[in-house]
C-alpha cells in the first residue's frame, strides 16, 4: 500500500510497483484491520513525528506487517525518529522504481520468511559475555585483504550461532557492500549521527543482511568525504555495541595507518595481517609489524596471512617468514576463480566451495569457530 496526502506522489509511487498497490490518503485513512504480509511505504507527508505515531500505533502487534518510509530530506533525527517508530526503512527522494522495489524485497522477506532478528530471544549476549573482534589490515593495497576479510566473515556466519556481522571501516574507499553485491541505504554515517543514543535495535535497522550466509553488514560511507567526520572514539563506540550481542565482529580496514585503524586494532582480539608474495609487500608488511610493536601491540594477537601464497614468483613462504620473523597461520592460494567470484558479487566460499581459496579460508575460521563435526577438513 501506498500513503500520502499527495495525490501526484501517491500516484508517482503506485506507479513505481506496476500499479499492484493500493493508495490512502493518509495513516488514519488505512483499513482498520491489516492483513499481511503487506508493505506499506508512507510518502513524505507522513514523515512528521505525529503521523509516524499514528502508524507505530496502528501496527502495534502485527509481525506480518512493515514500513517504508520515503521522504523530501532524510535527517539524522528524522531517521531516528523512524526508526525508533517502528519504519523498517527510510528513503530519500527522487526513488526509482528499482530502489523502492528492492526496498520492499529486503523488508518482504522478513515477513513471509523471518529471520533471526538481533536481539532475539538465544541471539543476546549474557553479561560479561563479549564477541570476538576480528581486524583484517594490510599495509599494502591490492594485498587481498577485502576479500579475505568477506570470505571469512560469511563462513564465520553459516557456523555461528549468533550474529555475526562484517564491519566495512574503509571509510574512504571501502568495497564490501560491491563484493556482496549489496546496495547500501545506511552507512557508518547514520550509525555516527545517531550514536548518542544508538542502541541494538537502531544498529539492526542500519545494517544490511546478507541472506544467503546470514552475515550482518555495516557498509562504508558512500562518499570519501564523509571519512573526515567520523572519528576513532565513533569508530570504538560502534564496535563495543556489536560485541556485545554479536558472536564476530570482523573489520575490514583500509591499507595504511591511522588514527581510526589504530583504535580498532586496539580493540581487536586478533589481527590479520595480510601480505602478498612480492618484494614491496613483504616490505610494507615489515615495516607495519616494527610499527605494531613500538605501539605495545601484542605479538600474540598478530597472525600473518599469506595470500596468493603458490604464485611462482621465486619467493619461498619460508624466505618471508625468515624475513618478517613472523610464522604464517594461513596460506591463500593464488586462482583465477577469486577475481571471477568478486565480478559476479558471490563469495568464494559460497560459489566454489571445493576451490583451494575456499578451502583455506574454511581452515583459517577454525582458528575462530570450528568446523561442524562430519564437515570435510584437510
Amino acid at each position: 500500500m501506498v500513503v500520502d496526502t499527495d495525490a501526484t506522489v501517491r500516484d508517482t509511487l503506485a506507479a513505481h510497483l506496476g500499479g499492484r498497490a493500493e493508495t490512502a490518503a493518509s495513516v488514519g485513512a488505512l483499513p482498520p484491520v491489516l492483513r499481511g504480509p503487506l508493505v506499506i511505504v508512507l510518502g513524505p507527508s507522513c514523515g512528521t513525528p505525529a503521523a509516524l505515531a499514528e502508524a507505530a500505533s496502528l501496527l502495534q502487534g502485527l509481525t506480518d506487517v512493515a514500513t517504508i518510509l520515503v521522504t523530501d530530506e532524510l535527517s539524522t533525527e528524522l531517521l531516528q525518529t523512524a526508526l525508533r517508530s517502528g519504519v523498517r526503512d527510510v528513503l530519500a527522494m527522487p526513488v526509482d522504481a528499482d530502489q523502492l522495489l528492492s526496498s520492499i524485497d529486503r523488508v518482504a522477506v522478513t515477513l513471509t520468511a523471518p529471520s533471526p532478528a538481533i536481539g532475539d530471544a538465544g541471539f543476546d549476549a549474557a553479561p560479561g559475555e563479549l564477541g570476538r573482534v576480528v581486524t583484517v589490515f594490510s599495509t599494502k593495497g591490492g594485498a587481498g585483504k577485502s576479500v579475505i576479510a568477506a570470505n571469512l566473515a560469511v563462513v564465520l556466519a553459516k557456523r555461528s550461532d549468533k550474529p555475526v556481522v562484517l564491519v566495512d571501516a574503509d571509510l574512504q574507499f571501502g568495497d564490501v557492500a560491491v563484493m556482496l553485491k549489496l546496495a547500501p541505504q545506511h552507512t557508518i554515517v547514520d550509525a555516527v549521527g545517531s550514536l548518542e543514543s544508538l542502541d541494538t535495535a537502531m544498529l539492526q535497522q542500519l545494517m544490511m543482511r546478507h541472506e544467503p550466509s546470514g552475515l550482518w553488514i555495516l557498509p562504508a560511507p558512500l562518499e570519501p568525504s564523509f571519512a573526515d567526520q567520523i572519528s576513532a572514539g565513533e569508530m570504538t563506540r560502534i564496535v563495543e555495541i556489536l560485541r556485545t550481542f554479536c558472536g564476530h565482529v570482523v573489520i575490514d580496514t583500509p591499507a595504511y595507518f591511522n588514527e581510526v585503524v589504530l583504535a580498532l586494532i586496539e580493540e581487536s582480539d586478533d589481527v590479520l595481517l595480510v601480505a602478498g608474495m612480492d618484494i614491496p609487500n613483504i616490505k610494507n608488511v615489515k615495516i607495519g609489524l616494527q610499527t605494531l610493536h613500538l605501539l605495545n601491540v601484542p605479538t600474540s594477537k598478530l597472525h600473518l596471512i599469506l595470500n596468493r601464497a603458490n604464485s611462482k614468483v621465486k619467493l619461498d613462504v619460508s624466505e618471508v617468514e625468515r624475513t618478517l620473523q613472523i610464522k604464517a597461520k594461513a596460506l591463500i592460494p593464488s586462482d583465477v576463480v577469486v577475481p571471477q567470484c568478486v565480478n559476479k558479487g558471490v563469495p568464494v566460499v559460497l560459489d566454489a566451495p571445493k576451490s583451494g581459496v575456499a578451502k583455506s579460508i574454511e581452515q583459517l575460521a577454525d582458528m575462530f569457530v570450528p568446523a561442524p563435526r562430519g564437515g570435510r577438513r584437510r
